[in-house]
């Protein structure tokens, strides 16, 4: 029987906008919790900029791996030809020559999704090709596998900030039994589930940018149909525990 498989979720770092306490304390308090995976789902620079992206490289490098990166809404370039022409060659250059990476460690099967598209704004679209991804990938998984699917854009959220496609891709999850969905980009820490499934927002990790909260991440548990969520919270004298989550799913999660 294998031990808990433990992933660190990331995100919005927004390195350029950064408070220099979270970026030079984080990766010490991430490799303390020895994550089989750690994942920043998006938002990792300010404004897409070259300076930003060599900051994000070195704080990436520090971070215990494997690491799952994908794209979000500030890592396109905002106003120039680039966005354009070549949206994606600075991450490409500096993070991921795969927008939609893949990592395949002892008891986690993990799919990354692009859902920035260059003519969308602010707001998330995933398409009917990425749903079919999710159900090639994550339904293929190997039985036991914690099936993890990350993106930046909150599949549940709605309103104006509701993500176009969502439909097709909840119904791909449920069909590939994905058991966690990471997200990020509305900088408040929140957990729900749906299902047997466990929906994940980190708060902004590193970012001064924060919303009623510290600086956060989440140390995620899964085994044998229990998630355990604790985040953790940057305050005066470091990195602390903040809220836990236990979630049972009665199906889908398994350590072994």
């Amino acid at each position: 029987m294998r031990p808990p498989v433990i992933i660190a979720h990331l995100s919005d770092l927004h390195l350029g906008a950064h408070d220099p306490v979270a970026v030079a304390s984080i990766a010490a308090d991430v490799e303390a919790v020895r994550p089989a995976l750690t994942v920043v789902t998006g938002d990792l620079t300010m404004r897409a900029r070259e300076r930003e992206f060599r900051k994000v490289r070195e704080l990436l490098d520090r971070l215990p791996g494997p690491v799952l990166a994908v794209t979000g809404n500030h890592d396109v370039p905002l106003a120039d030809w680039r966005r354009v022409l070549t949206p994606y060659d600075r991450w490409k250059s500096w993070i991921d020559g795969d927008l939609e990476p893949v990592r395949k460690v002892p008891g986690i099967t993990a799919l990354g999704l692009q859902s920035m598209p260059r003519w969308r704004w602010k707001n998330g679209r995933v398409t009917s090709r990425q749903a079919g991804e999710v159900v090639r990938v994550l339904g293929a998984a190997p039985q036991g596998d914690v099936r993890v699917l990350a993106l930046h854009h909150p599949p549940l959220a709605t309103g104006t900030a509701a993500l176009l496609g969502r439909r097709h891709l909840l119904a791909a999850a449920r069909a590939a039994r994905v058991d966690l969905v990471l997200a990020g980009h509305t900088h408040v820490p929140d957990v729900r589930v749906l299902g047997h499934q466990v929906f994940v927002v980190a708060g902004t990790t590193t970012s001064h940018r924060v919303r009623g909260s510290s600086c956060s991440w989440s140390m995620i548990s899964a085994d044998r149909g229990e998630i355990v969520v604790r985040e953790r919270n940057l305050g005066p004298d470091g990195w602390h525990v903040g809220r836990v989550v236990h979630v049972r799913v009665s199906a889908g999660v398994s350590s072994g």
